[in-house]
């Protein structure tokens, strides 16, 4: 059943914002329990200051003091210089005391200037203002941030950075969820969002919509939000769906979010400030993610896609003042080529579009979806998404057959990625090769059946939208790679050889790990690993037998050194590359007029029945 939206954008008066009303670019983001309250990454507070969390609020006692050069609070005048022409800002500040304010601006490799050093006496019902426009005048690269000192006791309740200067567009924002099952999460996420949308000042021109792939979900429409029942074509369908879900309701942007939806709802306002005054009407905006166990430690900030994701500032320290400066000023100038952004937090002009999402039900839609529309992908700070579950624990023989398939059809169907017959191949091979070190059988299994998958051409996607026979077909391979109950006692580790010595290390390499050498099973290195090790070949060189031993949940997996497996799989793959190589031609011209084909309305419509 398809539910409409409630309350289309036409109905609530989406009016442009008056001109004389100032835009509020970036409000300070305060720690918010159960998201994140790694305070470091908010504020910096010294001698006789604290923080209310719950009242969100500074407070102050004489020489307190409170520095904002922090991820969420710094402003990044460089990337609303470079995207924005911006040529008015101020900086406004609530509370009530007297402090002394002090304004950066950050420049890279030259000394800081001071825009201001001010005493200042807060009070309730009149903010401190303070223009900051000559800070245009040292350059296109500079962060903002600033400074108090209480001189007494005092609070600082909010701070803004605004503009004067009018926005060039009025956004129609939609936010598009797509949930599967996951009934508490978007739930939970849905709640937020209402309760962040009723006083937030673009109430009127943002909207929710919930994709409902495994129609469990049971939200009720509201005034802002709009839940819509689905077939589950994974979430590429299911975003296809928000989409013309968006268009429908007269939705100018459109933003693809987790179910989840683990931001500061904040993030949706500065999103929704740079497109409103973004000069290029090809603007997105992309969010970064952050490891899951550390919510200090970036996963990325954007990725490249080249034969391979490559997740950007991967491992940057949220805390470190210095280490964010120096993501904000790389990310400042132009985007490197094949950036582009996880469907985690992606927002982006709908009237730009020029391919829909491919029907690869999960894994891949997102690089493809960037890579083919060509939009200027903008990162802002504080816009960011804190991952439940690292990529590396989530790793199993399927996501691996998705991520390869996924990883071949871009280059193939994306006249830009051309990168010739040999390069794409040995795509396929590194997969096979990485899995075949840690004695993952099962999972050359499935990287034969990706390449197999896709020598039959995008056709073979729009049969298996919904990803059910393969997904059968994947689970049936299943033998070793399994977890079952844990063993009553950790199993005795055995090392002959040692994977953190070079010359062990190329002696593994040469032989495959083992797999050229005879009667390796019995002399092998024996290991036992944490699940979230699954992915790192440093520790498994030498192994003739891997354990995965997961405590917290008393399950293991054992993975036993084969090479009768092995080889099956090895000679399998070697004729899927040669029939590869052998049809590359006819492939890539079939995989390029397929994909054009299979990213319209027209196929969507049809494939989800609407």
């Amino acid at each position: 059943m398809n539910i409409p939206l409630t309350a289309p954008f036409a109905s609530i008066g989406a009016t442009p914002l008056a001109d004389a009303t100032p835009s509020r670019l970036q409000g300070l983001i305060w720690p918010e329990p159960g998201l994140c309250t790694e305070r470091d990454l908010y504020m910096r507070l010294h001698g006789p200051a604290g923080l209310s969390q719950t009242g969100r609020e500074v407070q102050f006692a004489a020489g307190g003091m409170a520095g904002f050069d922090t991820y969420f609070n710094l402003f990044n005048l460089g990337k609303w210089l470079r995207h924005c022409g911006l040529v008015d800002l101020h900086l406004v500040l609530w509370g009530a005391g007297l402090f002394e304010v002090t304004v950066f601006l950050a420049l890279p490799d030259r000394s800081w200037e001071r825009l201001v050093t001010e005493v200042v006496t807060l009070t309730e019902d009149a903010p401190a203002q303070f223009d900051l426009s000559q800070a245009m005048a040292f350059g296109p690269q500079g962060i903002v941030f600033f400074e108090l000192r209480a001189l007494g006791p005092g609070r600082l309740t909010d701070a803004a950075w605004q503009t004067r200067q009018p926005p060039r567009r009025t956004p129609r924002l939609a936010v598009s969820i797509t949930t599967f099952r996951r009934e508490a999460a978007v739930r939970q996420s849905v709640d937020r969002f209402e309760d962040f949308i009723e006083s937030s000042p673009l109430r009127n021109q943002i909207r929710l919509i919930v994709v409902d792939n495994g129609q469990s979900a049971g939200l009720v429409p509201g005034p802002y939000v709009s839940p819509v029942s689905n077939d589950n074509l994974g979430g590429s369908g299911g975003f296809a769906r928000g989409l013309i879900e968006a268009e429908a309701a007269g939705a100018t942007h459109c933003l693809f979010m987790d179910d989840d939806a683990a931001i500061h709802m904040q993030s949706l306002e500065r999103t929704w400030q740079m497109l409103a005054h973004a000069t290029d009407p090809h603007t997105a905006i992309a969010g970064a993610m952050t490891v899951a166990a550390h919510r200090w430690a970036l996963w990325e900030n954007g990725a490249i896609f080249d034969s391979r994701c490559q997740p950007r500032f991967n491992g940057t320290d949220l805390r470190h003042a210095g280490q964010v400066f120096a993501m904000e000023f790389a990310t400042t100038g132009p985007a490197p080529r094949n950036l582009y952004g996880g469907w985690w937090f992606f927002a982006f002009p709908i009237d730009r579009l020029r391919h829909r999402p491919f029907p690869f039900f999960v894994r891949g839609d997102d690089v493809s979806f960037s890579l083919a529309n060509g939009f200027d992908i903008v990162t802002l700070p504080g816009v960011v998404c804190f991952q439940d579950a690292d990529f590396a624990e989530k790793e199993t023989a399927q996501t691996l057959y998705l991520d390869l398939r996924s990883h071949l059809a871009h280059h193939l169907s994306l006249p830009q990625m051309d990168i010739g017959r040999l390069r794409t191949l040995r795509i396929a091979l590194w997969f096979f090769a990485r899995a075949l070190v840690q004695c993952h059988y099962d999972t050359l299994a499935t990287l034969n059946l990706a390449l197999e998958d896709v020598l039959e051409g995008p056709g073979f996607f729009a049969r298996n939208a919904d990803m059910a026979q393969r997904r059968a077909d994947i689970r049936a391979l299943a033998d070793a790679e399994i977890w079952t109950e844990a063993p009553p006692r950790r199993p005795k580790d055995r090392l002959w050889f040692n994977p953190h010595r070079r010359f062990d290390r190329a002696l593994m390499k040469l032989t495959l790990n083992g797999h050229l050498l005879p009667f390796f099973a019995l002399y092998g290195n024996r290991v036992t690993l944490e699940p979230r090790a699954r992915g790192h070949l440093r520790p498994v060189w030498g192994a003739a037998r891997i354990t995965y031993l997961d405590p917290a949940q008393a399950r293991a997996c054992r993975l036993n050194h084969s090479k009768r497996l092995a080889w099956r799989q090895g000679w399998r793959m070697a004729r899927n590359a040669g029939r590869f190589l052998w049809r590359y031609p006819r492939l890539k011209a079939d995989w390029q007029r397929g994909y054009a084909e299979l990213t319209t309305d027209t196929f969507w419509r049809k494939a989800l029945r609407i």
